[in-house]
């Protein structure tokens, strides 16, 4: 391929229309999305992607019934751990005041790199735009001896392209910062039945697009 993006940016929706469509209860939804993540992220390195963000889930999503609420709880954590396994320079981000959030996931609030980390791997564990817009992290004054702001995921990079499961075509809050150029590619199966197909299709889309970044 000619081009590829640098960073691209995932929603992998529809874990609970594609349980209720198989006769399972909501929650067992999330469970089946781990084997694509992991799948999608080794297409990724194939690809000499650098960079690639997860959607893990939102502080919108904790208001569901609590059997869902620990249900994908428990999926990020084993997400996590699964791709730690993996060479990988990974980062959770999300707000850790809040008892949502995986205690199991604090150890990885600071990025951390497994085997050669050549692919950098961001996790958005209950994250909500309004909380990472309002974040002041302390830093060194300025010159004027005023104190620098940061949004909580200053350390993610801009996303080329965002590709979403499940056919909604939102963003649902996902790094509205990061996104502004974004290019949006819609998949209209359910994350659980993630096809490899699915990856290459967004990258011939790619392929195409006039990407002038505003200029």
């Amino acid at each position: 391929m000619n081009r590829i993006p640098n960073h691209i940016g995932v929603i992998p929706d529809g874990n609970r229309r594609w349980a209720t469509m198989n006769g399972l209860s909501k929650e067992k939804g999330y469970d089946a999305g781990l084997n694509p993540g992991l799948e999608l992220f080794k297409l990724c390195k194939a690809e000499g992607i650098n960079e690639l963000t997860f959607y893990g889930f939102t502080q919108d999503n904790t208001k569901r019934p609590s059997e869902q609420t620990k249900a994908f709880q428990k999926s990020c954590i084993d997400a996590v751990v699964m791709i730690a396994n993996e060479d990988v320079n990974l980062l959770v981000i999300g707000n850790t005041e809040s008892s949502m959030f995986p205690k199991e996931l604090l150890p990885y609030t600071e990025r951390k790199i497994f085997g050669d980390g050549k692919i950098k791997l961001n996790f958005l564990v209950n994250y909500s735009w309004q909380w990472d817009l309002s974040g002041i992290i302390t830093m060194p004054k300025n010159k004027n001896n005023d104190i620098m702001k940061k949004i909580f995921s200053s350390e993610i990079s801009r996303i080329d392209l965002v590709m979403r499961w499940g056919g909604r075509r939102r963003l649902s809050g996902f790094l509205p910062i990061q996104t502004v150029y974004s290019d949006f590619y819609i998949i209209d199966d359910y994350w659980p039945d993630f096809k490899p197909q699915n990856f290459y299709d967004a990258l011939n889309w790619y392929q195409k697009q006039d990407i002038t970044l505003g200029g």
